[in-house]
């Protein structure tokens, strides 16, 4: 087989697991505000915004595929103005944003 069709063939076989991934289909937009859900790895990730706040969340069963420092820990910090709180656990982790409204 040449060159060109191969090619062809793999760009085709990429746009398709693209569009058939389960992150592309499970995600809504609503002005400013937005919601996504997808799989890393064994984890599920759900973020989500409203204005500004912004929220992570991540679930790995068991613990398998964190990749976030070992054991039961939290932290809290301002970064540009927005303060930050993280919990996390060894199959669980949570990051919250909450930004001043300085209209």
């Amino acid at each position: 087989m040449s060159v060109k069709p191969m090619l062809g063939l793999w760009l085709l076989c990429a746009m398709a697991a693209t569009w058939l991934s389960p992150a592309a289909a499970d995600h809504r937009h609503e002005d400013d505000e937005w919601e996504e859900e997808f799989r890393d790895g064994p984890c599920k990730v759900k973020t989500e915004s409203k204005g500004d706040e912004y929220k992570e969340e991540i679930k790995c069963p068991h613990g398998h595929g964190a990749h976030w420092p070992r054991g039961e820990w939290k932290d809290e910090y301002w970064e540009r103005g927005c303060r930050v709180k993280i919990e996390a656990k060894y199959d669980e982790y949570k990051k919250e944003v909450k930004c001043d409204d300085d209209d």
